[in-house]
Order: structure tokens, then sequence, then C-alpha cells
């Protein structure tokens, strides 16, 4: 593979775009962009357990009431 490529930007709506060729492909569909001087850098982003996702949310204090737990119908097979 090699290293580098020249490209064209173009405009989609009101955002500049370059179209990846095909060798430079990320798996997924999303990536992060930063921007490092001059340079603007891709990366592709990478997908959260969902043990990995529940531990960036903030915990909850709210306080539940009692749960009724009503007792199960009888269910004829």
């Amino acid at each position: 593979m090699s290293g580098e490529r020249h490209v064209k930007l173009f405009k989609n709506g009101r955002s500049q775009a370059v179209r990846i060729p095909r060798e430079f492909e990320l798996p997924g569909e999303d990536a992060i962009i930063r921007k490092d001087g001059n340079r603007l850098i891709v990366e592709p982003t990478t997908a959260l357990s969902l043990a990995a996702y529940l531990a960036t949310l903030e915990p909850i204090d709210d306080e539940l009431g009692p749960i009724e737990d009503p007792a199960a119908e009888p269910v004829d097979f």
C-alpha cells in the first residue's frame, strides 16, 4: 500500500469533502477527525462494548419507589 496519494477536494452542501481511495478505507461508518497544525487526521472509531458504554454514563441518583410485584396469572398450555 502506498503511503500517500493526491486527491481532489469537493463541496458537499456547505461542507468540504474528500473521497477516500479504496486503499485508505476505514472500517465502520464513523470516524474521528482532528486538526494538528495544517494537518487533518482521520481515525476510525472503535465500537464500545455495552459494558464500556454504560461505564461512560453518569450514575442516576433518583430514588425509585417500591416496585409492585403481583402474583403471576395461571397459564394453560
